[in-house]
C-alpha cells in the first residue's frame, strides 16, 4: 500500500514505523522528479556566489597568493568537489530519501540522528549569521538612500539597533515564507536568482576592471613564493573544500527529486568546475583592480558596492547581493535543519512547521553576537564543522565500499528488530567505533593551536581516517539488499 497521509502503511517488507516515516521523509517517486541540470547548476550557480565564499577567496590574495595561485587552488578544489558531490547526489537519486534516512544505513535507525544533529546544528547557527549579514547590506542602502534612517541605527537592544532589527526581521520573514512553500518554491526561487547573481558579480567584475582602466595588480606587493605558495594553495583548496562539508552530506536533500543521473552531472560539471573557475576570476579581478587603485585589499564585495556613486546602480547591486544571501541560506542552512527537525518530531513536525521551528532558533540566538564572537565561531562552529569529514566518511564507505550502492529502502523506514538497519536497538556500533576516534582527531587538528599547519586538512584526515576504519571493522557478513521504494514513496516537489 503507498503512503498518502505521511503516517503509516504497509511496504513490501513489512511495517513502517510511523516513528521513521512521514511523508516529508518518505522516498520519492521516480516518476515526476523535475529537478534537472538547471536546478543543479543553479544551487552552484548561486552558493558558490555568496558573500562569505568572496571573503574567503579575497582573502587568499591578501594573504600573498597571485592571480595564478588562486586559479590553481580553485580549479584543484572544484574537482575535488566534483567527485564529492556527484558520489553524494547520486545516493540521493538512487533512494530518494533525505539525508537523516540516508544515515540510518550507516548509523541504525536511531543512530543516524547523530549526524543530522550536527549536520542541523551548523546550518541552524549559520542561516542566524548569514540572515545577519544580508540584513546588514540592506541596513546600509537603506541609510545611503535615506539618511534619516542614521538615527535608528545609533541605538542598541540585545546587540542590534532598531533598524538592524526591522532589516533582520523583515529578511527573516522572506524566507519563512518562501520555504513554508516547500522544496518547489525553494526551486523556482533559485531559478530567479541564479542568473541575477551571475550578472551582478559579472558586471560588478567589469566595472572595476574599466575603473582600473583595463588591467589590474597580478598579487600583492609581497607575494608568496616556492614551497610556501604551493602549501598556500594546497590549504586553499581544502579549505574551500571544507566549506562545502556540509553540503557533501546532505546533497541528497536536493538530488532526490534528481531526474537522472546524468542531470547531475551535467548540473555539477557547468556549476563547480566552470562555475568555480568563473568565481575564481572575478575574485582576481575585484582584488587586483582594487589593490591596483589604491594599494588596500578589499575584504567584500560589500566594500566595492558602497563606492558605486550611482544611487539606482547601488540599489540594484545591493539588492542582488540580498538575493544571493538569502538563496545561499536556503540551500546551505534552511533545507538540512527541517529535515532533522521532522527526523527529530516526525510526529509533531512538517515541512513548514520545521522550517518555522528552524527560523525561531536561528533568531533567539542571536546570531549578531554568534558572528562578533571569534571564541564562538571558531570553537563552537568551527569544532561542530570538523565532525562533518568523519560523518561523511562512515556514510560513503558504507555505502559505495560495503554495500555497493544496494540498499534496501523500505527497511529505513522500520523499527523491526529483523530490519537490516535495526543493528543493535537501533544503532551501529561499528559505525560509532569507526566516527568517534575520527571525530576526535579531526576537533584536535581544527581547534588545536599546534595543528594549526595542517588545521585545513583536518576534514580530508578525519574523512579519511573514519571511511579507513570502517571499512575495517564493518560487518561483511551481511548480505545487503537493493530494494526500491517506489511502494511507500510519494510524489517529488
Amino acid at each position: 500500500m503507498t503512503a498518502v497521509d505521511g503516517r503509516s502503511c504497509v511496504g513490501t517488507e513489512g511495517a513502517v514505523s510511523s516513528g521513521l516515516y512521514t511523508y516529508d521523509l518518505a522516498p520519492t517517486k521516480k516518476e515526476g522528479r523535475r529537478w534537472g541540470a538547471y536546478n543543479v547548476f543553479t544551487l552552484w550557480a548561486n552558493d558558490v556566489h555568496s558573500l562569505g565564499n568572496y571573503a574567503f577567496a579575497i582573502g587568499l590574495f591578501a594573504l600573498g597568493l597571485n592571480v595564478w595561485g588562486i586559479l590553481a587552488a580553485f580549479a584543484l578544489a572544484s574537482v575535488l568537489l566534483f567527485l564529492l558531490l556527484t558520489l553524494s547526489g547520486f545516493m540521493g537519486h538512487k533512494t530518494g530519501v533525505p539525508f537523516p534516512v540516508m544515515g540510518r544505513m550507516a548509523f541504525g535507525i536511531k543512530g543516524a540522528k547523530i549526524p543530522a544533529i550536527v549536520r542541523g546544528a551548523v546550518a541552524i547557527a549559520w542561516f542566524g549569521i548569514q540572515t545577519y549579514l544580508a540584513s546588514s547590506v540592506l541596513s546600509a542602502l537603506l541609510v545611503a538612500m535615506f539618511p534619516g534612517l542614521r538615527t535608528l541605527d545609533t541605538n542598541s537592544l540585545l546587540g542590534q539597533s532598531t533598524l538592524g532589527w526591522i532589516t533582520f526581521l523583515a529578511l527573516w520573514t522572506l524566507q519563512v515564507l518562501i520555504v513554508s512553500y516547500g522544496m518547489q518554491m525553494i526551486r523556482r526561487y533559485m531559478a530567479f536568482a541564479a542568473p541575477t547573481t551571475l550578472i551582478t558579480m559579472c558586471a560588478l567584475a567589469v566595472w572595476m576592471f574599466v575603473r582600473a582602466d583595463g588591467s589590474i595588480s597580478l598579487s600583492v606587493d609581497e607575494p608568496l613564493v616556492g614551497a610556501e605558495m604551493w602549501l598556500q594553495i594546497l590549504q586553499g583548496a581544502a579549505l574551500w573544500v571544507v566549506i562545502y562539508g556540509t553540503f557533501v552530506l546532505n546533497f541528497c536533500d536536493f538530488t532526490r527529486s534528481a531526474k537522472s543521473r546524468s542531470s547531475i552531472v551535467r548540473g555539477n560539471v557547468i556549476g563547480i568546475p566552470v562555475n568555480m573557475l568563473f568565481f575564481a576570476v572575478i575574485v582576481v579581478v575585484l582584488s587586483g583592480a582594487q589593490f591596483k587603485l589604491d594599494g588596500h585589499v578589499i575584504t567584500s564585495p560589500t566594500d566595492i558596492v558602497r563606492t558605486i556613486p550611482n544611487e539606482f546602480l547601488l540599489a540594484a547591486a545591493s539588492l542582488a547581493l540580498i538575493t544571493l544571501t538569502i538563496a545561499v541560506n536556503l540551500l546551505a542552512n534552511f533545507v538540512a535543519p527541517i529535515y532533522a527537525l521532522i527526523d527529530l518530531f516526525p510526529r509533531r513536525l512538517n515541512f513548514r512547521r520545521a522550517g518555522l521551528v528552524s527560523a525561531v532558533i536561528g533568531l533567539v540566538i542571536l546570531p549578531w553576537n554568534l558572528y562578533n564572537s571569534p571564541v564562538v565561531v571558531n570553537y563552537f562552529l568551527g569544532g561542530l564543522g570538523a565532525l562533518l569529514g568523519p560523518l561523511f566518511g562512515v556514510i560513503m564507505a558504507d555505502y559505495w565500499l560495503l554495500r555497493k550502492s544496494r540498499v534496501n529502502v523500505p527497511d529505513l523506514y522500520t523499527d523491526d528488530a529483523r530490519g537490516e538497519y535495526h543493528y543493535r536497538r537501533g544503532y551501529n556500533p561499528r559505525a560509532v567505533w569507526a566516527f568517534v576516534p575520527s571525530a576526535a582527531i579531526a576537533v584536535a587538528m581544527a581547534l588545536a593551536p599546534v595543528f594549526h599547519a595542517v588545521a585545513g586538512f583536518s576534514w580530508f584526515i578525519g574523512a579519511a581516517l573514519a571511511a579507513a576504519l570502517y571499512a575495517v571493522i564493518a560487518d561483511r557478513t551481511v548480505q545487503h539488499r537493493d530494494v526500491d521504494g517506489e511502494a511507500i514513496a510519494v510524489a517529488a516537489e
